[in-house]
């Protein structure tokens, strides 16, 4: 959320942690977006760049209101936008001069496409040398696969990722249904960039950073569902990963989800049940015995949880100090007393989408603290008060249609 300040300078109106740095956001769809926005949530001036044509396509796909798309609002919220024809010399000088004094340039165009226009790292380098430029790809700049063009379920297959997700039953591989790969790049990109700033501010100067969308995916999904397939030799004794046991429970009137690893929460998890004699069965009584009865003890297990409502097994597990929750859905999650507790939601009035519902910026700075940004912008909206900033005559460029 921007500003203008003494002499017209354009100033964050957020106290955040990254006020003062400016962002150049070219990304569209999600990957890189929504790292935009955390920066955006976080303080910067983020300034979103716009082609002619559809621009980004995420203004257009699923659930709107008044031209604004639920995933566009929600991945874009706090940015300045303006468009920009880049095949015009006047709107290449539009970008040249926004970059002249950028901190941070995200984009996730095809591998070259930036260069070819002539603002890939290197030349943006020879005018802005201190800039943080991030590149973002499925697989990477180079290789056998760097010029595919991808989206997130292809990432999930690639990466591994879906193969976790495997029905036992049927061996059918499974998708999230959720862009997990788009978005914990978005993660990735974000940490990175705030990375390289310190390293900036310590003597680096600025740099190029390569976020390949595979690479993320791999690096989230490996330090538990891999701790099996890490382990490479022959005598590994190996057991499921953890995520393995993972599952919806199934009582008698809906869904839970529970875990008891240890001995006390599996003696708790029975006495929720309304069988605390269960945990002393011979068969049962340690990690060893229930690993060697496993088929026993479904059986038993089976007979409690045909017998006992969700409120029921919730109400005991807390008495009992078993790790549980019911299942929560996207409609209703706000309605978790612990998430109204920490406030996670904002909802407010949106220009063009009316009452939205947004997950507030998950950190809490003590120091430095946020506040929720300005609703995402129209396309557009931005473009005069941005090129002024520059010195430029808004008018004439947009007779031009170097921007609009």
């Amino acid at each position: 959320m921007a500003a203008r300040g003494p002499g017209g300078t354009i100033v964050s109106t957020n106290a955040g942690p990254l006020t003062g740095v400016k962002v150049v956001d070219m990304s569209v769809m999600i990957s890189g977006p929504l790292a935009a926005m955390m920066l955006a949530d976080q303080g910067a001036d983020v300034i979103k760049v716009e082609s002619p044509g559809i621009g980004d396509m995420m203004r257009f796909l699923g659930s709107q209101k008044g031209g604004e798309t639920g995933i566009f609002a929600l991945n874009n919220r706090g940015k300045r936008s303006i468009g920009v024809n880049l095949k015009s010399d006047d709107g290449r000088d539009v970008l040249h001069r926004l970059l002249a004094d950028a901190d941070v340039l995200i984009q996730n165009f095809r591998p070259g496409a930036l260069e070819k226009l002539g603002f890939g790292y290197g030349d943006v380098r020879k005018f802005n040398e201190r800039i943080i430029y991030v590149s973002i790809s499925g697989f990477g700049q180079d290789g056998p696969r760097s010029g595919q063009r991808v989206y997130d379920n292809v990432i999930q297959a690639a990466s591994g990722l879906a193969s976790v997700q495997t029905d036992k039953v049927t061996g059918r591989p499974q998708i999230f249904r959720t862009l997990v790969c788009d978005k914990v790049t978005s993660y990735t990109v974000a940490q990175a960039v705030t990375a390289a700033l310190f390293a900036r501010e310590r003597g680096s100067g600025g740099q190029n950073i390569d976020v390949a969308m595979i690479d993320s995916a791999i690096a989230f999904m490996w330090p538990d569902s891999a701790m099996d397939a890490a382990l490479l030799d022959d005598d590994v004794l190996r057991t499921p990963t953890i995520g393995d046991n993972y599952a919806a429970l199934e009582l008698r009137d809906g869904f839970v989800t529970v875990s008891a690893v240890s001995q006390p929460e599996f003696e708790g998890y029975c006495a929720a049940l309304g069988n605390p004699g269960l945990a002393k069965d011979p068969r049962f009584a340690d990690a060893a015995s229930r690993s060697a009865n496993t088929a026993d003890l479904r059986i038993e297990i089976k007979k409690l949880t045909d017998a006992i409502t969700v409120e029921q097994f919730l109400a005991n597990a807390i008495v009992h100090d078993v790790p549980a929750s019911g299942i929560n859905t996207l409609h209703d999650v706000h309605e978790e007393p612990q998430v109204g507790h920490n406030g996670s939601f904002v909802v407010r009035e949106h220009p063009q989408a009316g009452m939205i519902r947004e997950a507030r910026h998950a950190p809490r700075f003590g120091g430095t603290p946020t506040q929720h940004p300005a609703p995402a912008p129209a396309r557009g909206q931005h473009s005069d008060e941005i090129v002024a900033d520059l010195g430029l005559d808004a008018a004439a460029l947009r007779a031009s249609g170097a921007i609009f």
